[in-house]
């Protein structure tokens, strides 16, 4: 499988006269089409750069096009889109209403522990976080720390189909710990939020 996956991939990018770090001029791109449309998910393009760069520039990579692409929908959508955006969450709103509140209440963290955990689609979060008053810096320092953890989970499980003779028993444990702590402390700060409700 792994082998599979690593011909195509030299395959295209020697279609296209790109080798090694060239494949961002592929993955960039199509990681703004993800943000925006969700039409395929973000792991699709860890793959691509693990198999291509190794584990951990492809890691690298991921994350610093995942950071791009997100700032990228979220200044978009911010700035243009907004309106459009919260007429088409009127489809949705007890699916993601809670989201919103929790956007709204609890800030970057939300964003953080969403990004850890893939429960909501990377292009809604974007676009949550655009139109519930999160701002542009705490947003992009959001990322940065909730795109490297989704790009942890991701690449644990790339690795181990493209490079199943290394141990990735470390990665698994550093990236459970930092959940566990993202989790840990957003409870504590929605148990303090409810305190402080039932205190007024």
């Amino acid at each position: 499988m792994g082998d599979y996956i690593n011909n195509n991939v030299d395959w295209v990018l020697d279609t296209l006269g790109l080798s090694g770090f060239g494949i961002v001029l592929i993955t960039l791109p199509l990681a703004v089409i993800q943000g925006s449309l969700g039409i395929f998910p973000f792991s699709t393009l860890i793959f691509l750069h693990i198999s291509a760069l190794g584990l951990v520039n492809g890691m690298l990579m991921s994350w610093l096009v995942s950071i791009v692409s997100s700032i990228v929908v979220y200044a978009c959508c911010r700035y243009w889109f907004a309106d459009w955006f919260e007429r088409r969450m009127q489809r949705y709103t007890g699916r993601y209403s809670k989201w919103k509140r929790y956007f709204e209440e609890y800030g970057v963290w939300t964003i953080i522990v969403l990004r850890t955990i893939p429960i909501v689609p990377n292009n809604v979060i974007s676009f949550l976080a655009s139109v519930s008053g999160v701002k542009p810096g705490p947003y992009a320092i959001s990322s940065l720390v909730g795109n490297l953890s989704h790009i942890g989970m991701f690449s644990i499980i790339s690795s181990s189909i493209l490079f199943p003779e290394n141990d990735i028993g470390p990665l698994i444990a550093a990236y459970a710990a930092f959940c566990l702590i993202l989790i840990g402390w957003f409870l504590m700060l929605k148990l303090r939020g409810r305190s402080r409700s039932e205190g007024t």
